[in-house]
């Protein structure tokens, strides 16, 4: 049974930093890409990062890039994302979601329409 579980959300000042974990079971994330999304109140859901399979391709948001980055640990099946330079705009439930099939990656891979399962979310307040 697949399951993903998001953690590490916070409530943090403008200019902060947060880790998000996203702990996968029943697959493993090295054979999939994977993705967080973040969603605000009132607003679609909207692709942030993703990572191919095998790590070696990412795509980011614009709104993102050059602050946040996505990773993931084989070993520990587990998906991150690490943000910096947090903003108000940033405040959000963020999500992580695996694509089907394995080994899919493009041809747009921070499209919600791709991703077939996903966690429950982990709440990022940002505070001015």
């Amino acid at each position: 049974q697949v399951q993903l579980e998001e953690s590490g959300g916070d409530s943090v000042q403008a200019g902060g930093s947060l880790r998000l974990s996203c702990a996968a079971s029943g697959f493993s994330v090295s054979l999939h890409s994977m993705a967080w999304f973040r969603q605000a109140p009132g607003k679609e859901r909207e692709g942030v990062a993703a990572i191919s399979p095998t790590a070696a391709v990412t795509a980011y948001a614009d709104s993102v890039k050059g602050r946040f980055t996505i990773s993931k640990d084989n070993a520990k099946n587990t998906l991150y994302l690490t943000m910096n330079g947090l903003e108000t705009e940033d405040a959000a439930m963020y999500y992580c979601a695996r694509k089907v099939p394995a080994g899919a990656w493009g041809p747009a891979p921070l499209s919600t329409s791709s991703y077939l399962h996903w966690g429950q979310g982990t709440q990022v307040t940002v505070s001015s």
